[in-house]
């Protein structure tokens, strides 16, 4: 009997240990389904996102699998960043200009634009440093494409926070507001209403249609035909912060946006940066924004503190250098010849020299309203009047290179084999001749219809290159009987002249892109826009056509034929005299690690210093 009984239990007890064997093996069956489902999910999602993306994305790099090893999409340029990098340290730079307000959909200027924007607020993609045609994750998680183009939709990362801040109007303090889609949309309905005054970016986004919200996390792009820059131009959006831009009850006011100067003073963004002070004419401070979502990701910038001072003359901006009031500073070209021989800028000293091509050219622009500049013969004769031999010898030291169109001379848009107009007095006045222009009464200034060719070329007066080039070409314009007269502005008044489009001539630069859209600067729909780019109000029909095939050619070896056509037709008609595109030129404090150049300069975001070295505002 008992022998039966342990029978019985020793049974028992291997029924009981086969159901838990089972039960595990069963367990186990379902977590390697469910892991091998979510892998099959995210290999079909990167299929997809493959698939659909021109540009790919890079791979993560080991050390940043390494250190941050949770993060399954990695964010653009982390694979830049020192994981050993010591958080710290202040970087003052100068700016030449100040900026005219803090609401960049409304000023277009370069100091908010290209100096202030890219610290305080992020976008869903980015260019790698390194590799410029490749657009790497930012605020996107990821993003996919509709077979026709016209559909892109987009997955944001969790956890991405707008800046702390206080209403400078209502004095109601915002706290941990998350960044969700309808904050992208609220950005695209303002740039789409007519009354903001946002006519520069509305350009671009005119074939946009709407964004269509999916949820707090994933919304649509929808644009309205097929534009070779959809894609580029989707992940570079970035959220307008409804919280601060709408904060009262009813419809957004237009007029109110463009005019709420109370917070239009402040920025407001959700980058690695927050917006701390603008004392007006003199410094903008900010400092790091420690709830970053970037920090999970590895791209936390170690510096702490940033500093912009307004330092318009080029001499007191070595002099801040030199005495390490500015951490880095541009450098002018006689400055970079002349001035940097000293042991500052020596192999011990303090100081490094930075030297890169940038995507710009200067101009001198004709307002073509004015009668003077109304045919294309008297535009090519006075371009004949340009020594640009002498200036790139005398004034730019040989560090820039004459262009003869709109495009960036490196990039496939330029046609090479086109040339500047040379420099021939006596072609120039041959054409001027043919154009109807004579000097009657011998007092050495050329007339038509009764009007002497007397005009004024404005300048924004900060820009020593300038002020040393332009009495150049205003000498060899006197020779030909052509009286230019030059006047110097601040920036803020200049900009108001171009909007206005109240100037004779202009000397401007314009900073271009790699896959460049001619639309909003020459396109006859912006010539009579007050506040467009098309400030000197060109309006060509073929021009028109060649732009509007360029926006709808996907194919990079068409579209390349396109751009040389459009280079040809602009430098003939020369509605601009082109100048140079100029070297960039800087000196940057050695006490900074991690340094690198990159195509288009160093990146300040990786900099950082060790404890010892480190500095305080």
């Amino acid at each position: 009997m008992n022998n039966r009984r342990y029978a019985d239990i020793l049974l028992t007890l291997c029924l009981i240990a086969l159901l838990v064997i089972g039960y595990a093996l069963i367990a186990a069956l379902d977590r390697t389904r469910f892991e091998l489902e979510n892998l099959h999910a995210t290999v079909r999602a990167l299929k997809e996102k493959i698939s659909s993306e021109p540009l790919r994305t890079a791979s993560v790099p080991e050390k940043q699998e390494s250190r941050s090893a949770a993060v399954s999409v990695p964010m653009a340029n982390a694979e830049f960043f020192d994981p050993d990098a010591l958080p710290g340290d202040r970087y003052i730079t100068s700016i030449a200009a100040d900026t005219k307000n803090m609401n960049y959909l409304i000023n277009n200027d370069a100091t908010l634009g290209q100096d202030l924007m890219p610290r305080v607020m992020d976008s869903l993609a980015v260019r790698n440093y390194a590799d410029l045609n490749k657009f790497e994750p930012q605020m996107a998680e990821s993003w996919s494409v509709s077979e026709d183009g016209l559909r892109i939709r987009v997955k944001l990362r969790e956890g991405i926070l707008w800046h702390d801040f206080t209403d400078p109007v209502s004095k109601k303090e915002w706290r941990d507001v998350p960044v969700t889609s309808g904050d992208f949309k609220f950005y695209i309905d303002v740039v789409k209403n007519p009354k903001v005054d946002a006519a520069p970016i509305r350009t671009y986004l005119s074939d946009l249609d709407s964004i269509r919200i999916i949820n707090d996390r994933e919304f649509e792009v929808i644009w309205k035909k097929r534009y070779f820059l959809s894609l580029d131009m989707t992940l570079s959006l970035s959220p307008l912060p409804r919280h601060l831009y709408h904060a009262y009850e009813g419809p957004f006011d237009p007029v109110r946006f463009n005019e709420d100067h109370e917070r239009n003073r402040i920025l407001v963004g959700c980058g690695p940066y927050r917006f701390v002070k603008w004392d007006k004419g003199h410094r903008i401070l900010m400092t790091r924004w420690e709830k970053y979502y970037g920090r999970r990701y590895g791209v936390m910038p170690p510096i702490r503190d940033l500093a912009f001072d307004v330092i318009q003359h080029p001499n007191t901006r070595l002099q801040a250098l030199l005495s390490r009031d500015l951490d880095t500073s541009p450098l002018t070209p006689d400055q970079w010849i002349h001035r940097t021989n000293s042991p500052e800028f020596g192999e011990k000293g303090f100081l490094r020299k930075i030297q890169n091509l940038q995507l710009v050219y200067n101009y001198l622009g004709f307002n073509l309203s004015n009668p003077l500049f109304r045919d294309a013969k008297t535009r090519v004769a006075l371009s004949h009047l340009i020594d640009r031999d002498r200036i790139v010898k005398d004034i730019y030291y040989g560090l820039a290179r004459p262009v003869s169109g709109p495009f960036f001379p490196e990039g496939p848009a330029c046609d090479k084999s086109i040339q500047p107009y040379p420099f021939s007095p006596s072609r120039a006045r041959e054409l001027l001749a043919e154009a109807g222009w004579r000097d009657s009464d011998n007092d050495g200034i050329l007339e038509r219809d009764g009007r002497k060719f007397r005009f004024t070329l404005i300048y924004p007066n900060a820009n020593e290159t300038y002020k040393r080039m332009l009495p150049i070409i205003k000498e060899e314009m006197a020779k030909a009987g052509v009286q230019m007269d030059l006047l110097g502005l601040e920036w803020s008044v200049c900009v108001q002249r171009l909007e206005k489009k109240s100037f004779d001539m202009c000397a401007l630069a314009w900073s271009g892109g790699l896959n460049p859209d001619p639309f909003q600067l020459w396109h006859s729909s912006q010539a009579d826009l007050e506040g467009s780019s098309n400030h000197i109000r060109f309006k060509n029909a073929e021009a028109d056509r060649l732009i509007e095939q360029i926006r709808v050619t996907f194919d990079p070896a068409e579209r390349q034929k396109l751009y040389h056509r459009f280079h040809r037709l602009v430098h003939e008609e020369q509605p601009y005299i082109f100048l140079f595109a100029p070297f960039s030129l800087s000196a940057l404090n050695r006490r900074y690690h991690n340094f690198r150049q990159f195509p288009l300069g160093f990146a300040d975001m990786i900099l950082w210093t060790p404890k010892a070295e480190q500095m305080t505002l």
